[in-house]
């Protein structure tokens, strides 16, 4: 088998695992809502600071799910690994 074709295999199985992290955060960012939710509908006086701290922990969720979206860009369209191959392949 062609070492190439084991690259690009690979690299594809990769940016699949990498995207898989999209449903985790999907999971996280609901879990964090659903909590605020109950915790504003428990104690509505202290919302504005159960709001703030729920948009930052979605933020720093979504980050996370935007970097795997990143690194299966790069795994796809950019992979440092075949001109790597390419260039001891020629020797």
């Amino acid at each position: 088998m062609d070492p190439l074709a084991i690259i690009i295999a690979f690299s594809q199985l990769a940016a699949a695992i990498a995207l898989l992290n999209g449903v985790n955060t999907a999971i996280g960012q609901g879990n964090v809502a659903s909590t605020a939710i109950q915790a504003i509908a428990r104690q509505p006086e202290v919302s504005g600071s159960i709001q703030s701290t729920m948009f930052i922990g979605l933020a720093m969720a979504e980050t996370s799910g935007i970097y795997g979206l990143l690194i299966s860009i790069l795994m796809l369209f950019a992979n440092p690994l075949i001109p790597l191959y390419l260039q001891y392949a020629v020797r």
